[in-house]
């Protein structure tokens, strides 16, 4: 499959300097200066029930006591991918622990109406040909994917050694033992020669601070615990018919919302739809897979496949190359390769490259807001779902129902842009330019804690390497690394996720490399007859020093952006900021890997027995 460039306005139609001018207006209006602290942990009784397990009850169980060679934190993409590459190194003594009743991960925890991944998901789903399983359509449900997730766990054995409903409490090191004591929420105590920490990006919900959010009296909750006993409906048939006599108002537009809202504003008497930055929504085509395609793909197509989708939303296709994705993510790479394959590919600077792009982009854009125009039919609507910025600024998103929902007598936008956010709730409902509105419940879908505190991202309060050294100490002004994979003074613990390392535009491509990687090192140290394996602090200086030294600083762009989670709400020189990676790019940093794991020697770790 391949795809022609999209009909975009010409250049001459608008004027750049007056667009970045709007841009930075835009920018101002919603930018604040406390940062990622404009957040509060979901522990707190506002978010009603957070720690409670909404699908599956919990089984009482006796506390364990046991030795292992590895303990995987997590029962996601990140846990099972570690599961997968340390089987395939022939380890097998693993446990699997998770917060969750069973596998799936960000995928076992959302379950709201019209949830769906919102990225290719023949790229998303990873291990397709290993498992020969097919997604039945391009943007597949959240069950499918969920029972995916189950059924690699199950296929490889998984769900025998793993713990569920379970959370770590602490993490120590014994250096005698050279073990890693694990306490768990169930009395636990395991003795683990290795530890991965696979809990994800999307694990922990994101609250907002808002004024008097403990004074609400009515319904309250989060998307990622969405609460079916009180909308009606499930999530196999969201038919939300207890909402007929009710009032709702849904906090956000981002990628759950632009889900969630057309299922909403079906069933609710009034829906209010609380907005700070508008998001990018393109039309979702999402036709059944086609069989013919699915029998005509060759061995190796699915590793094709996440190579072009990451070149085309993260660096640039490659001369001649086809967009085999052929959606929002991929459009300003197909539509910027057409024109310099039509010119012959002239030979331009970086900076000539850039403002080539920089133009495209502009344009895409334009298309972007012209379609708000054609879909919502109040001009003041239609001008508040406008997004004024940069393409991925925030995340790209389509969907076909979304603004229709708005031309619905029972829904309306409330534009909170220019408060910044939410003024502040009552006991009633919420403020809002000084309009009181009163509402029955209230939803967040405000999305996750991809860069914050570290500590409140885990929830695990003690995590301690030798010498009783804390890891949120250890890494209290940024992260310290090698490969983003180990870290000095905590042997035999790994990391996978978004730490010092390449990016990925599929974030399970990302995690299964890791999780090669680790099982790599892991495998090797037991073959060698060693207890522990640690990366040196010169080994972890030097790559630090290199990775700093190379990375690509997009803060020049970023600073540009609206706020979000893209731009670690505008602070995006913070050390734990998204998209702060591997400057060469994704393939430069995984032939580094591969040549290190080729040489065999486990340069820059010392080994101990």
């Amino acid at each position: 499959m391949s795809c022609t460039p999209t009909r975009t306005p010409a250049p001459d139609t608008f004027d750049i300097p007056t667009l970045r001018a709007k841009y930075r207006e835009e920018r101002d209006k919603r930018l604040r200066g406390d940062g990622q602290a404009q957040y509060q942990p979901t522990t707190d009784d506002t978010t009603h029930s957070y720690d409670v397990d909404p699908h599956m009850a919990v089984t009482p169980r006796d506390p364990l006591v046991e030795d292992l060679d590895v303990l995987v934190l997590g029962g996601g993409f990140a846990g099972v991918l570690a599961g997968y590459h340390l089987t395939k190194q022939g380890v097998t003594d693993f446990r699997n622990i998770d917060h969750a009743g069973d596998f799936g991960g960000v995928w076992y925890w959302n379950r709201y109406p019209g949830i769906q991944c919102d990225n290719d998901a023949y790229c998303y789903l990873p291990l397709l040909e290993e498992t020969g399983f097919m997604p039945s359509k391009k943007f597949a449900d959240g069950a499918e994917i969920q029972a995916y997730i189950k059924q690699i766990a199950q296929r490889f054995g998984f769900h025998d050694r793993a713990q569920f409903h379970t959370l770590v409490t602490a993490l120590r090191w014994d250096d005698t033992l050279q073990r890693w004591h694990v306490e768990t929420s169930r009395g636990d105590h395991f003795r683990a020669r290795f530890v991965i920490m696979g809990c994800g990006v999307l694990n922990m919900p994101k609250l907002p601070g808002i004024e008097g959010i403990d004074r609400y009296q009515g319904k309250i909750f989060h998307t990622a615990r969405w609460d079916y006993g009180y909308t009606g409906g499930s999530y196999e048939n969201p038919v939300l018919d207890k909402l007929a006599d009710k009032r709702v108002a849904i906090l956000g537009t981002g990628a759950t919302a632009i889900q969630a809202v057309p299922h909403l504003a079906r069933y609710a008497k009034q829906l209010y739809v609380i907005q700070r930055t508008p998001s990018t929504v393109d039309e979702r085509p999402n036709p059944p897979t086609d069989p013919d395609w699915a029998e005509s793909l060759q061995p190796g197509w699915q590793a094709e496949r996440q190579a072009n989708f990451h070149r085309a939303a993260m660096e640039f296709f490659l001369p001649g190359e086809q967009d085999l994705i052929c959606d929002i993510w991929t459009e300003i790479a197909r539509n910027l390769h057409a024109e310099l394959e039509a010119e012959g590919w002239p030979e331009l600077s970086p900076e000539e490259f850039m403002a080539r792009r920089e133009v495209v982009d502009y344009r895409v854009m334009e298309r972007l807001r012209a379609r708000v125009d054609e879909m919502v039919k109040d001009e003041a609507t239609a001008a508040s779902l406008k997004p004024w910025y940069r393409f991925l600024c925030k995340r790209p998103l389509s969907s076909n129902d979304f603004y229709a929902a708005f031309n619905q007598p029972n829904v309306k936008l409330v534009d909170v842009s220019d408060a910044k956010g939410l003024e502040r709730m009552t006991e009633t409902g919420f403020v809002s330019n000084g309009v009181d509105y009163a509402v029955d419940c209230m939803i967040f879908a405000s999305g996750f804690e991809v860069t914050s505190d570290l500590k409140r991202r885990w929830g695990i309060d003690v995590v301690e390497g030798r010498n009783g050294l804390s890891i949120y100490d250890h890494w209290a002004n940024g992260p310290k690394t090698l490969h983003g994979t180990m870290t000095h003074g905590f042997p035999n613990q790994f990391f996978i996720g978004y730490i010092q390392g390449g990016l990925n535009a599929s974030v399970t491509e990302q995690f299964g490399r890791q999780a090669e990687h680790i099982a790599h090192i892991i495998q090797a140290t037991m073959a060698k007859g060693a207890a522990s394996v640690e990366t040196t602090a010169d080994a972890q200086d030097a790559y630090v020093q290199h990775f700093h030294d190379v990375e690509y600083d997009t803060s020049a762009f970023q600073i540009e952006c609206t706020p979000s989670y893209f731009t670690n709400e505008g602070q995006v020189k913070a050390p734990w900021a998204l998209f702060r990676s591997y400057g060469p790019g994704w393939g430069a940093f995984q032939t580094l890997l591969q040549d290190w794991r080729a040489r065999g020697d486990l340069a820059g770790m010392e080994l101990r027995s």
